[in-house]
């Protein structure tokens, strides 16, 4: 006669796991203490106990002949050893069924929590760890960064870009790549532009800027007396030169000229360097504001009109256009008279 099973142990720690006795439908319980050592057996065997491994702990007493002894109170049950073969395979299949619940339910809760995350606007999104940290979201880009891919010619002109007024730098130049050819059939000039390493400046648009301006009609190429090409090798007639202040002042000292003072850009006849200042392009001047645009234009065209042979010349009447020769950078309004801020050789009337 089979012993009933309870929903709670009996007879103290001796008696079996509920959990084990509800595992199986079998009338017979394999799980029966026995003299001895059962009592240790169901508490103690390790997990994962095959049918050739000793379900007692490490340094337990009792051998194989204990094993096969009847529970006190029960008659002994045919085939003890396929019992007790059967009681370790039992114990592992319920104890990868339990680690096989639990591991669901971590999971479940994980996902769970998962699907509750919420956005700042209130709304449940689902979220997947890590994973979702990255997927579905814009990272900037270095292209998208302004003044190098997002802004056109005419916008990236008119923007000011951050320099230091005292900044000197390294004093080593890097040509820009490429060339532009001359557009017009006058008398041609050559020109390189070179850039200061470090500035931190687009070197591709101070050269795009440097040949549409000398080439504008408006510029020295007015009415077809003069036309400009760009080159990176061989010796051109000039090199139109943006460097830090610091460099700029070097480079035109040696010309015997202080550009110190007001921090302004020179034509260095004494070398092939038409310097421009850095800090000039990427700021401008009070006498400009806001028009960053034109004052570039105008810093070129008065540079390399010194290249050119011209000199110095003022406005003559109250409320005239400044020559472009004139010294803008440091004033517009001299002797009583006001100037207009004007970038062109030969502006448009």
């Amino acid at each position: 006669m089979s012993i009933p099973r309870q929903r709670q142990r009996q007879g103290g720690p001796g008696g079996p796991r509920q959990d084990y006795v509800d595992a199986f439908d079998e009338d017979v319980d394999l799980f029966a203490p026995r003299p001895g050592i059962g009592a240790q057996r169901a508490e103690t065997s390790p997990p994962g106990s095959g049918p050739h491994t000793s379900v007692l702990p490490s340094g337990a007493g009792g051998g194989d002949a204990d094993d096969d002894a009847a529970p006190t109170g029960a008659p002994a049950q045919p085939g003890g050893g396929k019992s007790r073969t059967f009681a370790g395979v039992a114990a592992a299949a319920v104890t990868t069924v339990l680690a096989v619940i639990v591991a669901g339910q971590v999971v479940d809760g994980r996902n769970a929590g998962g699907a509750r995350s919420q956005s700042a606007a209130g709304e449940t999104r689902a979220t997947d760890g890590a994973a979702s940290r990255g997927n579905g979201r814009t990272t900037p880009s270095v292209s998208a960064s302004p003044g190098v891919a997002t802004l056109s010619y005419e916008q990236a002109m008119g923007e000011k870009y951050p320099l230091s007024a005292r900044l000197t730098g390294s004093g080593k130049f890097t040509t820009v790549p490429g060339s532009a050819k001359a557009p017009g059939n006058g008398r041609k000039y050559t020109y390189r532009v070179d850039v200061e390493q470090g500035l931190g400046l687009d070197g591709k648009l101070f050269a795009e800027a440097v040949q549409k301006t000398l080439n504008d009609d408006r510029s020295w190429a007015h009415d077809g007396a003069r036309t400009f090409a760009r080159v990176s090798s061989g010796k051109p007639d000039f090199v139109i030169t943006l460097a830090s202040p610091g460099t700029t002042a070097k480079w035109c000292a040696k010309s015997g000229l202080d550009t110190t003072e007001d921090n302004v850009s020179c034509d260095s006849a004494a070398t092939d360097r038409v310097m421009i200042n850095a800090y000039r392009w990427a700021q401008g001047s009070k006498t400009y504001g806001d028009k960053i645009h034109a004052y570039r234009q105008m810093l070129i065209n008065h540079e390399v009109g010194h290249r050119l042979g011209h000199g110095h010349v003022t406005c003559d009447k109250d409320g005239e256009l400044a020559p472009v020769m004139q010294q803008q950078t440091k004033f517009l309004d001299h002797d009583g008279i006001h100037c207009l801020p004007n970038p062109w050789p030969y502006p448009k009337s």
